[in-house]
């Protein structure tokens, strides 16, 4: 890993990046094992109504964001993806149907992110130039997905969690945006992290930010901004803001925890995260003037 990116904030005026992974509850990786693939046309979508809420709460506090947004959504709601476009917020990809890219080999992965490059731009009628993976399933393992994804015409990605976890991550990668391949290559933007103890500590979205206290997340979002001086990448998904999700039998305790863990706060805390700091699309922050 080398060729970090310079401090952005000496390119722009120092601004978060709030991202959206556009998928339904059922849709999750941990649920993988418990919800057919062929049972999803078949099941209560709510997706539509979540994002929706959330245009509407990015729209009052004044927020643009970036949608990665899977193919097998946009194709079933592209009045939506069309909404997304309209409230000004950048349309980018989370793949097709939320298959992690460490389960892929490189032919099925240069399928998948194509063929969701192509859906989103046709409905969205914009250049979709950014990918995250599912899961955050780039890894030491799988590199090479960077350069398919270069090949397909995407200019960053935002798959790469720098932490230590049992179901992703990459704890030795940088923790703010890096060229993995040289400066002509892919520019991977991670997720945001503190770093305590000779560990990352992740801080930007997630589970994480609905199990601790509100004040403690906004704490580290804080000293990345002014101890790092670096921007904040936070993510989060549609489902978060459901408490009346279906529930999913069958799940194990600890997964159970982490997907359903205060539900019914996220709403409020979204709101705050607008009022507290200022957020804006990762193209723009990342890609202007490059």
């Amino acid at each position: 890993m080398n060729a970090p990116v310079p401090n952005v904030t000496a390119l722009t005026a120092l601004r978060n990046a709030m991202t959206i992974d556009v998928e339904d509850y059922f849709q999750v990786s941990a649920f993988a094992g418990h919800i057919a693939r062929d049972s999803w046309a078949q099941r209560e979508c709510r997706v539509e109504a979540n994002v929706e809420r959330i245009l509407a709460i990015l729209d009052e506090g004044g927020a643009k964001a970036t949608f990665f947004t899977l193919g097998w959504i946009a194709e079933r709601y592209p009045a939506l993806v069309r909404r997304i476009v309209a409230g000004g917020h950048e349309l980018a990809s989370h793949g097709y149907g939320h298959l992690r890219a460490s389960d892929q080999d490189r032919g099925q992965f240069m399928d998948d992110v194509a063929r969701s490059k192509a859906i989103l731009e046709d409905i969205g009628g914009r250049p979709v130039l950014g990918y995250r993976a599912p899961s955050f399933s780039i890894g030491p393992g799988n590199l090479w997905a960077l350069d398919v994804l270069q090949e397909a015409g995407y200019r960053y990605s935002s798959s790469i969690y720098p932490i230590a976890h049992d179901h992703y991550g990459m704890p030795d990668a940088p923790r703010f945006a890096f060229h993995p391949n040289g400066a002509h290559g892919l520019l991977e933007v991670p997720i945001t992290t503190v770093r305590l103890m000779e560990r990352n500590l992740p801080a930007g979205g997630g589970g994480y930010f609905r199990l601790l206290p509100y004040a403690l997340s906004r704490r580290m979002m804080r000293r990345v901004n002014q101890a790092d001086g670096q921007p904040a990448i936070f993510y989060f998904h549609p489902w978060e803001l459901d408490p009346g999700q279906p529930r999913v039998g069958g799940v194990g305790v600890k997964t159970r925890f982490r997907h359903y863990v205060n539900l019914a706060r996220m709403e409020r805390r979204i709101r705050a995260l607008t009022r507290d700091f200022a957020w804006d699309r990762m193209d723009r922050i990342f890609l202007e003037g490059t």
